[in-house]
């Protein structure tokens, strides 16, 4: 069975998101910066036919989660809020949470906030890093992410098959789900507004993680090969899997390779 809903936030972003599955444990999903929900269709496919129930989302800003022409709604907190939001509405359980690039990020940001932590009974961080406690580390991130925003701003969808936008491996693209964007110019002030870091919370948090966690990671996802390191080696009890032949798009680059080890995750939490 597959829903998809629409959830009202209070600034006035509406949700968009899809629940996939029966009455098993929720599996919830953040997709990685510029893509969709769609993105992580291979993967909702074996999960509920393990008895597992998906949510995925378009994050606000991307897919159908369009939002206004004004920076003022596309902050870190607000997104964190959305998933609080989204979580709470489809269960009142505990969650695995999971996400890929900056829906693993958002993850660990949002378990900075010991109030959100009750949602959550395990963690799968994928192709990911907690971000810089070093300032200029972080403005150096910062940079390239507006010089993403303004490439995306100049030459519109053509920007996210370049570079490191792009997927790793022949076909990948056609399951990003690009076609789902309504708004070029909110996905625009999303990547200004919450791709950008300003603090080092996600770093200031992995000690604290105290869920089953699994760190995945493309072996050929190269700058993000030592940060997954580091989140393994902070992180107590973790289990770090590195996907042959992949890149930063695990789930899409070798599905079989990932789907075998978030299923084996899940099993040995059963």
């Amino acid at each position: 069975m597959e829903t998809a809903g629409t959830l009202a936030r209070p600034d006035g972003i509406v949700l968009a998101y899809e629940d996939t599955g029966g009455d098993g444990p929720v599996v919830v999903l953040t997709h990685g910066f510029t893509l969709t929900l769609r993105s992580w269709d291979p993967t909702v496919a074996p999960l509920v036919e393990a008895g597992y129930r998906v949510v995925t989302w378009d994050v606000r800003g991307h897919g159908w989660t369009a939002g206004p022409d004004d920076p003022a709604p596309y902050t870190l907190d607000a997104v964190i809020g959305d998933l609080a939001a989204l979580i709470d509405h489809v269960t009142d359980r505990p969650v695995v949470l999971g996400g890929l690039s900056f829906g693993g990020m958002l993850a660990m940001a949002a378990w900075a906030d010991p109030s959100f932590r009750r949602r959550v009974r395990a963690l799968v961080l994928a192709d990911t890093g907690p971000g810089f406690r070093n300032a200029e580390a972080r403005d150096a991130w910062n940079r390239t992410a507006h010089e993403q925003a303004d490439a995306l701003a100049t030459r519109g969808a053509a920007t996210f098959l370049e570079g490191d936008l792009g997927p790793t491996q022949p076909g990948a693209e056609a399951h990003l789900g690009l076609e789902r964007h309504r708004s070029l110019r909110s996905l625009e002030l999303a990547m200004r507004g919450f791709l950008t870091q300003h603090d080092a919370r996600m770093m200031d948090t992995l000690d604290t993680i105290d869920v089953p966690t699994l760190i995945v990671v493309g072996e050929d996802d190269t700058p993000f090969l030592r940060a997954c390191d580091v989140m393994a080696g902070k992180i107590a009890g973790s289990q770090l899997v590195r996907i042959p032949a992949a890149g930063h798009l695990a789930n899409l680059d070798n599905p079989a390779a990932f789907d075998a080890a978030l299923g084996g995750f899940l099993r040995g939490m059963a």
